[in-house]
This record gives structure tokens, C-alpha cells and sequence, in this order.
């Protein structure tokens, strides 16, 4: 939770986009529209913690690619998936409080699965091009204007 308190308040998710929407399943994002920025991040690896709450619907937690790999991509569950997510190790820091159905349920879905499993945005291209990238060949994706910390 520190780590994306930090993301939020520096600023890092504005004008980012959520470049995987799987229905019934998650919606991610986390990659800078900028890459310098994302460069600036790419090797600040934060710990792994441990599972203590599952992955159900509407929970918040770090993507990875392994052990010791979460840097600043997240996602947002859309259905429970507890049962394999769980002990994948992704360990929850969040929920959605408000806006589940009427603005993450209806985020742009249309592109698929994130290359190079499907024809959707590929990360790597999305870490060194940035917004350019998916401006130019996937223009529907939903975008965060600006994140803000609520008091």
C-alpha cells in the first residue's frame, strides 16, 4: 500500500491507461505514459508480502512476473479469483470503495488479452514507447486523468 500511495501522490498514474481488461476476471494498468518515467521505476522492486486476504472481486493488489518482480503495474479484480490468484502469491492491498459497476466494469475491453497471448497492447512496447504507442494502435483504451489521495 505504501508503494502505490507513493505512485499516487508523485503523480506516476496520471494519464495512464488500462491496458488489460479481461472480463470476469481483471483490469490492469501501471505502465507510465512516459517512458523516462517508467525507466526511472522499472528496477525499484518492492518485497513480496504475504497473501492475508483473497483476491475477490473489487480487491486491489501488484501484478508480477514472479518473486520479487512488483514494481508499479496493478490491477483490479473483476470477479473472485481467490482460488488461483491466491496462491500465485498476489497479495491484496486494496479495495474499491465506490465506482465498481458504473466505471470498472465498463472500462474498454474490446482488445483483448495483452500481447503476446492475445492482440491486445503489449507491456514491453507500452514500457518504451509509452502513450504514443497505444494512441497510435490501440486509441479506445480508458485512461486515469489524474489519481488523487482522498483525506
Amino acid at each position: 500500500a505504501d508503494r502505490f500511495h507513493e505512485l499516487v501522490t508523485s503523480g506516476f498514474y496520471n494519464g495512464t491507461r488500462f491496458y488489460r481488461v479481461r472480463p470476469n476476471f481483471v483490469v490492469q494498468w501501471g505502465i507510465a505514459g512516459d517512458p523516462k518515467v517508467s525507466q526511472l521505476w522499472a528496477n525499484l522492486r518492492i518485497l513480496d508480502d504475504p497473501v492475508k486476504e483473497s483476491n475477490k472481486k473489487g480487491t486491489i493488489a501488484f501484478a508480477a512476473a514472479g518473486p520479487a518482480s512488483r514494481t508499479t503495474q496493478v490491477f483490479i479484480n473483476l470477479a473472485d479469483n481467490g482460488k488461483t490468484l491466491d496462491k500465485s502469491g498476489f497479495a491484496v492491498f486494496g479495495r474499491v470503495v465506490e465506482g465498481m459497476e458504473d466505471v470498472v466494469e465498463r472500462l474498454y475491453w474490446g482488445y483483448g488479452e495483452m500481447a503476446p497471448r492475445g492482440a491486445g497492447p503489449d507491456p514491453n512496447q507500452i514500457e518504451t514507447q509509452g502513450n504514443a504507442y497505444l494512441d497510435a494502435k490501440f486509441p479506445r483504451l480508458d485512461s486515469i486523468k489524474k489519481a488523487v489521495v482522498l483525506p
